[in-house]
């Protein structure tokens, strides 16, 4: 009972996340929300599309953090750390990408053109532009890892690169795409962190849904760093 109730403890925080993911499509999909203009229903889709965008933020910076610690100590624990947390922040960032791309289908595009004139509009936004430069930037950084044999050479100079990606990352997704027209909501300050951008109803899923989101990919995270570090372990008997 003693070893049940310590493995509870240690993972209250994995029920949590479950908890608030299992609310958030359930509440996400079947409460009521504001019928805006051209949003209409597609407006639920906030509670996965700006949420895994956060949760991606989040990941980002902790790696960032970690590579920061790693240059500071070369524990090379901090070097799968920052790895690990960068690689699972890259695939919330392609599934922000795709649910935002999907959503952008039905809201912005103009329904009296061809659909390829639209894509062609659409594929200009600045904001989807910015997106995939941050992300491929982040690819770059793990092209580049893959690319060094030396395991100390391959860490500083992943730990240096993931500082650089970091700083890129906020020109191009919250910067430029403020500075130039665009589609996208938010243009004067963040999306959904504005009271004008939703209401208090659609807030009590919102903010859930990011902590949700967020737990759910370090969780993924923790994974994978275990995984890195047995796999290390083995390597060095």
């Amino acid at each position: 009972m003693t070893d049940e109730k310590n493995y509870m403890y240690k993972s209250w925080w994995k029920i949590v996340s479950v908890i608030l993911l299992v609310y958030t499509f359930t509440a996400g999909l079947l409460t009521e929300v504001p019928r805006l203009p051209a949003l209409q229903e597609t407006i639920r889709n906030l509670y996965f599309h700006v949420c895994m965008w956060f949760a991606m933020m989040i990941l980002f910076t902790i790696s960032v953090v970690n590579a920061v610690r790693y240059l500071r100590t070369f524990n090379h624990k901090y070097d799968i750390y920052a790895r690990q947390y960068a690689v699972v922040g890259i695939v919330m960032g392609i599934l922000g990408y795709v649910t935002g791309a999907i959503w952008m289908s039905y809201t912005w595009a103009d329904p009296n053109n061809p659909a390829f004139e639209s894509f062609s509009a659409l594929a200009r936004e600045p904001k989807l532009i910015g997106a995939a430069i941050g992300l491929l930037i982040y690819f770059a950084y793990l092209v580049l890892r893959d690319s060094i044999n030396d395991m100390d050479k391959r860490a500083r100079i992943s730990a240096v690169y993931n500082i650089f990606a970091y700083a890129m990352l906020f020109p191009s997704i919250w910067i430029l795409p403020r500075i130039l027209p665009s589609l996208h909501p938010g243009r004067e300050g963040n999306p959904a962190l504005n009271t004008s951008d939703i209401d208090s109803s659609m807030r009590i899923v919102f903010y859930p849904a990011v902590i949700g989101w967020t737990l759910l990919a370090v969780w993924i995270t923790t994974i994978k760093i275990r995984l890195s570090l047995l796999k290390e372990k083995k390597m060095m008997q």
